[in-house]
């Protein structure tokens, strides 16, 4: 039997009292009832405990052991100053008050007008159920019995909410339609509860109930309905909050007047409606709005416009000088950061030696020496960030000869390869004049042996032609030759040439190599080059 803690505070309201008191056994109540005498413990509500002992058949009594009610009948059950109390009334409901999730809910009986529903076996598993159709606000209740009427059902069910429809089988089972969602899960608590119509002990008139979720159209398309409606009202929102955050349309421009031509001269005069003045002329020129009676207002404006480009420049040039001013000062801060962590460092390896070292003890000296490494590792990033910013400047300064150098270099590597293309298409060219010459010649010779010398005057032309043609092939020859000296010259420069560079990118390699021994914690590739060039010049 359970036992109850005297000092409970049981100033409760009744509907949560009665299945936590129900529970108790008769006579643990009645051992606390005598245990307790000595407690004077005051008691607010007497009516609470004479209704939860009467419901149990126990005379009504105090803490103290006196009678609390005067008239009990024991043969009724009941007092006859106190109304029964019918688990089923609208202030109570058949579903018990929501409990801790570590308390099992307990179910008790339930007493209707014309039936009376008896609990499961609370060690048995809790009905199954089918998954649960969205919107679902139909039940199914089986294990009716024979004699059920559908006014039973209604007395039953109406308790859990408001009933719209009822289908009523002939095989011991129905459908019953709430009018909300939630009651649906009221309905469930009943599932596994034993039926007896009245005191019949009739197999007609008993049942054992279960109910479970069921399919209904009616509740899917009510679901359906309200998903859409759900789905429009989150499109006007969106529509809403997208036409909040929208930009506003630019206002439109005018047309071209003679007044609104005098306001935009004024503005473009401004500088802080200069780009609204710019945009309005733009549109006025692409629009065609130009013509010969305004030409000479559309000139000035587009000269203001002009002129604006000076003040553009001015203070392009003053930002410049600030920018300068900011990395100066950057560069002075930097610096004198670096002389404080010289100094830090320099403190760290004073510590190092061994006048001081050896009085520390052996944590402080791992401290130590942890620090003086973080200190000098932050050291060489601010060195090297330093280092790099003075490289940019000398850049900066020699960014002319740096721009003219590439270019050298380009037309040096380039010109001796252009030469020989530009070489190698001549020499083809004049091939094919030289064969176009010789065509020529054979042609003449064959035409002079076939005709026979009718006149002088042909003759000395022809052999003008043929003197003509010779030199010119005689010429032609000497250019080849000359073309084929010159084609040698630069493959020969050429190969000579790619010999050095092959001999420099292994020299710049192992310069790079070295270099980056010497610096263990790496450099940037400006650093690299400024040092190449340091070096070599040719770099």
């Amino acid at each position: 039997s359970r036992t109850l803690n005297p000092t409970e505070n049981l100033n409760l309201e009744i509907p949560q009292q009665l299945p936590y008191l129900l529970s108790i056994h008769s006579k643990g109540l009645r051992n606390i009832a005598m245990d307790a005498n000595s407690l004077a413990m005051p008691m607010s509500d007497p009516n609470a405990w004479a209704t939860a002992m009467n419901n149990l058949g126990m005379a009504p009594m105090s803490m103290t052991g006196q009678p609390i009610m005067s008239d009990f009948d024991p043969s009724l059950g009941m007092m006859t100053g106190i109304a029964p109390m019918n688990p089923m009334m609208p202030g109570l409901g058949i579903v018990p008050p929501p409990v801790s999730q570590d308390m099992p809910i307990v179910k008790e009986i339930i007493h209707c007008k014309s039936c009376t529903l008896f609990p499961p076996n609370p060690n048995l598993p809790p009905p199954a159920t089918r998954e649960r159709p969205p919107g679902c606000k139909t039940v199914f209740v089986g294990g009716l019995p024979e004699n059920a009427t559908e006014q039973l059902i209604v007395e039953v069910f109406e308790q859990c909410g408001s009933i719209i429809a009822i289908r009523k089988s002939k095989k011991n089972f129905c459908h019953i339609r709430f009018a909300e969602e939630h009651t649906v899960d009221k309905a469930l608590f009943l599932s596994g509860y034993r039926i007896r119509l009245g005191s019949s002990t009739d197999k007609k008139d008993t049942g054992r109930l279960h109910v479970d979720f069921a399919q209904a159209r009616d509740d899917l398309y009510e679901w359906e309905c309200r998903q859409r409606m759900l789905a429009r009202e989150e499109r006007h929102r969106r529509r809403i909050e997208e036409d909040r955050l929208r930009p506003p349309s630019p206002p439109p421009i005018v047309h071209f007047s003679e007044h609104e031509c005098s306001q935009l001269g004024e503005k473009l005069k401004d500088d802080s409606k200069f780009a609204e003045a710019v945009r309005v002329l733009l549109t006025w020129v692409e629009r065609g709005e130009v013509n010969r009676r305004n030409a000479n207002n559309i000139y000035s404006m587009i000269q203001s416009s002009n002129s604006h480009i000076r003040r553009l420049m001015n203070e392009k040039a003053a930002h410049e000088k600030e920018m300068e001013e900011a990395k100066e000062k950057f560069k002075n801060a930097l610096a004198g950061i670096l002389v404080q962590f010289e100094q830090i460092v320099s403190v760290f390896h004073a510590a190092s030696k061994q006048k001081a070292w050896d009085h520390f003890s052996k944590a402080q000296r791992k401290n130590l020496d942890m620090w003086r490494k973080q200190a000098e590792e932050i050291r060489n990033i601010h060195n090297e960030e330093l280092m790099g910013i003075r490289r940019e400047e000398e850049m900066e300064m020699s960014d002319d000869d740096m721009e003219d150098a590439p270019e050298s270099k380009d037309s040096d590597d380039s010109g001796p390869l252009a030469q020989v293309e530009a070489l190698k298409e001549e020499n083809d060219s004049l091939r094919c004049q030289l064969d176009a010459y010789r065509n020529e010649v054979e042609l003449l010779k064959q035409e002079q042996g076939k005709a026979q010398p009718q006149h002088s005057e042909e003759d000395t032309t022809r052999q003008q032609q043929l003197s003509f043609l010779q030199q010119a092939l005689q010429g032609m020859q000497k250019q080849l030759l000359k073309l084929r000296e010159d084609l040698k010259q630069r493959e020969t420069e050429l190969e000579k040439n790619s010999e050095e560079k092959q001999q420099l990118e292994s020299q710049i390699q192992r310069i790079i190599s070295t270099f980056l021994h010497v610096h263990p914690f790496g450099a940037s590739i400006e650093y690299i080059c400024s040092y190449l060039q340091r070096l070599d010049t040719k770099v």
